[in-house]
């Protein structure tokens, strides 16, 4: 019984050192959020230090409903811009991602995905400035009045 006991003891310590080591691992320059069904990210902040000279974003939508009744997107802009790139995404239609082609305002953004769905963008650093004011947002019209949050830099 002794034995069986520090079998389990030293199995558990084991996994609680692996799931420590795999979490200070964590890549800081790949950052995740996810989008519902209810119009919410699950992050009103992201944030990314200097040193990464490039940042992947992954957004997952974690509803059921197809991106044609509640797509989601990730924008990332100016925060001086998010009401602007927002108003300008309503009118860019799903074929665009509600991204206006070619808007100088949109910093990054992923395509449209809708529930079950997962889409990444990976972004230069060298287009933001550390400390500068940022904001993120879901330009599926009507979804930023919710989905909208902070991201830093620096």
């Amino acid at each position: 019984m002794s034995l069986m006991r520090n079998t389990i003891a030293a199995a558990m310590l084991g996994a609680l050192a692996l799931g420590t080591h795999a979490h200070a691992a964590a890549d800081p320059c790949k950052l995740e959020i996810s989008g519902n069904d209810l119009m919410q990210f699950d992050k009103s902040e992201l944030s990314a230090p200097a040193t990464c000279k490039e940042i992947t974003v992954t957004l997952h939508h974690t509803g059921k409903l197809p991106k044609e009744a509640m797509g989601h997107n990730w924008v990332l802009v100016s925060a001086a811009d998010l009401v602007d790139v927002a108003n300008a995404g309503m009118t860019a239609g799903l074929p665009n991602n509600y991204v206006p082609p070619a808007d100088k305002r949109v910093l990054a953004h992923t395509n449209t995905i809708g529930g079950g769905d997962t889409t990444s963008v990976t972004f230069p650093t060298s287009i933001l400035k550390k400390g500068g004011a940022y904001a993120y947002l879901c330009t599926f019209p009507g979804h930023n009045a919710l989905m909208h949050g902070t991201f830093k830099f620096g």
